[in-house]
Order: C-alpha cells, then structure tokens, then sequence
C-alpha cells in the first residue's frame, strides 16, 4: 500500500494547536425578522460553501440555528446576498427568502447606505511613499491562478480585468503599522487586501499578500458596519461591531521587534514535501514504522499518513 502524505500550511498547523475555536467558530445573530437577518461573522469561518469543501459556514450555522429554534422551512431559510472572506470576520447580513434575496442583489448599492471596514496593515518600507490621510485606490483587479485578486503592474499583460475602487481614511498612523477604515464603491473578491497591497501597505497577518507581521494569528480585516434601508418595510437600519480593542493599543505602541510569520519557512516545507513524494512512489515501509514511533502531533506535522 502507498503511503499518503498531505501537506498542511504552516499557518493552519498553528491556527489548529493554539486557535482556541478552530474548527468550531461561531455566529452571532444580530437582528432577525421574516426578511432578513444579520449577524456577526467570526474569523476564520466561511461565508458559504465551495466546491469540494467540508468546512463549517456562516449559513450552515444560521440553518442550524433556525431549525433548532422552529423558524427553518422551505420558505422561510438563509440565502446569500454579500460575501466576507474567510478570514474576515464583522456583519453580514442574508436573505430569508428568494425574492428578497433577488431584490437585494438588484437593488444593493442603493439600499446599502453605509458598509464600513477596519484593517491593521503595515507601514510601507522607507522606499515606497505613505498613503494620505484619506482618498480612493481606483485600480482595476485582476485574478490569479488561485483565484486571488491583484492589481496588475501592466493593463497590457493580458489580464482579464474588473473595475474596483477603494476608499479609505487613516484612523491612526503608529511606526510600524495603519489603522484603516475602508469603504467599498464596488464588491470584488480580495478587493481591500488587493488594493492596499499595491500601495505597499499588506494587512497584518495576510500571507497571501506578502504581509511580514502576524500579530493577532489572523488577517486584520473587519466588517465593522452595515447601514441599509430594509428591502420591505423601508426602515432605516445600521449596526457596528467593534473591531478588537487590541488592534488600536497595538498600532499605537508599535511592533519593533516583530516575531516571524508562522508561515515564513515554508516555501522550504514545501520543497521537503515535494521531495517526499517523488520519493514515494512505491510502498516504503520505513515511513510506516516512523510513522507508529510518533504522537498524532508529531505524526501530523510531518505528513505522514
């Protein structure tokens, strides 16, 4: 029998030893009525599901809570009208039946009225100049192999692009790192990472955009309001979730000794990984009676199987 090695990101080895919800993040329902219903979201936790994934989600939780409670049926259940990125916790708000889920997403940037978003990003190297205290990134993105958004440094590369814009305002500038407060003129996928990380400024704790710190073991974005008019009864709502009181107590002190990245080694893990299975090609047995000698940490940390 061939041995199975999977390689695990560094980043999610540590979220699973010292995350102490992983796995199991939570919702909290902030409003609901026969319409709608908001919530806050956890980091961590999917939005909706994808293809191939068995991870819990934001709308799972919600039919779980609703069935639990008597209030689930075929007519009356959750349905997806924005998305917050995995690693992005705050407000999100859903549908509770397809017509006013179809007239949400028709109607979203005038019935939206206020959707504001916190980040901690690093400050840019001493080559790149500072943002200002307030303006807009009006860049197109572009994805990736992976799916992720960027900001191509040529319109002319042949990259199929999306028109995104980006406001932002300095809430608090400390020596290493920014505390933004972001607001969106279009919804595009990774579109504030994307943004700020193509004016020098990666969040904190975003391994996808190069970021160099991860101070709070997750990414340092946060949906912290949505203000909307009601799709039925026309009511104006709005509802702020604070971002964690430590962001702002860390951008003030500053990180001048900053710890490295969980995931910094690991184009060499990779490389290891990679190594492994060309070498596993046919049984080897000695990987197996490894295998028996270590703890299911150990066992996990390497790969085997």
């Amino acid at each position: 029998m061939k041995e199975t090695l999977h390689f695990v990101k560094a980043s999610t080895r540590y979220k699973r030893e010292h995350k102490s919800d992983y796995g199991k993040e939570r919702i909290e329902i902030l409003y609901e009525d026969k319409d709608i219903v908001v919530i806050n979201k956890a980091s961590g936790l999917l939005s909706v599901p994808y293809p191939g994934s068995k991870s819990r989600t934001a709308i799972e939780l919600l039919e779980k809570i609703m069935r639990k409670k008597g209030t689930f049926s075929e007519s009356r259940r959750p349905f997806v009208v924005h998305r917050l990125d995995r690693d992005t916790s705050g407000v999100m708000m859903f549908a509770l039946n397809e017509r006013v889920q179809k007239k949400i997403m028709s109607s979203w940037k005038t019935m939206v009225t206020d959707r504001l978003y916190r980040a901690v990003a690093e400050n840019p190297r001493r080559n790149h100049p500072e943002l200002t205290d307030s303006g807009l990134i009006d860049e197109p993105l572009a994805k990736n192999a992976c799916h992720q958004g960027y900001v191509p440094k040529k319109l002319g590369d042949n990259a199929e692009t999306c028109e995104a814009r980006t406001n932002f305002r300095v809430v608090l500038r400390g020596r290493t790192h920014t505390l933004f407060e972001l607001s969106l003129d279009t919804g595009k996928k990774n579109q504030i990472r994307a943004h700020l990380a193509s004016r020098h400024y990666p969040l904190a704790g975003d391994e996808n955009y190069r970021a160099r710190t991860d101070p709070f073991h997750r990414l340092a974005l946060h949906a912290r309001t949505l203000a909307f008019i009601h799709p039925v009864t026309g009511e104006k709502m709005s509802f702020e979730i604070p971002e964690p009181e430590e962001w702002e107590l860390y951008v003030k002190k500053g990180d001048l000794h900053p710890q490295t990245p969980v995931w910094a080694n690991e184009r060499k893990e990779r490389i290891q990984y990679n190594a492994q299975i060309e070498n596993i090609k046919t049984p080897d047995h000695s990987l197996r009676r490894q295998a028996r000698k270590m703890d299911f940490i150990a066992r996990g940390k390497s790969g085997i199987k």
